[in-house]
């Protein structure tokens, strides 16, 4: 059972919850991968986080959505800038990250990579 104290914390927490594309789940349905977030000593949700892949797909629809256009009509040069955006925000370590960086941006692989290693010798 939840007091008022407890659901103005969830309130507070929920728009971080919905940015990383988490669920929140009461804390006695936490698995072992969900993160209990507690409030003035005691349980009061847990959150569970979405897998790697799928954040990266978050991601990608929020650039696209904040440039107004698909990501591949964007200019080389602000391809080169999401790349750029992408790399600092982590998304190369995920497993076929530059796959799916490429097919969104309507790119090759080896084009990603020219980006990424053009910022690095820069």
């Amino acid at each position: 059972m939840t007091g008022a104290g407890d659901e103005a914390f969830i309130a507070a927490v929920k728009p971080l919850v919905d940015a990383v594309g988490g669920e929140m789940v009461p804390p006695d349905e936490a698995g072992t991968d969900d993160v209990v977030l507690s409030w003035r000593g005691a349980g009061v949700v847990a959150v569970r986080l979405p897998q790697l892949a799928d954040s990266l797909d978050r991601i990608l629809a929020a650039l696209e959505r904040g440039k107004g256009v698909p990501l591949a009509d964007l200019d080389r040069r602000a391809k080169q800038e999401v790349v750029r955006a992408l790399e600092a925000r982590g998304a190369f370590a995920v497993r076929h990250g530059v796959e799916t960086v490429a097919s969104a941006l309507g790119v090759s692989r080896f084009t990603v990579y020219n980006y990424l290693n053009r910022e690095k010798g820069a």
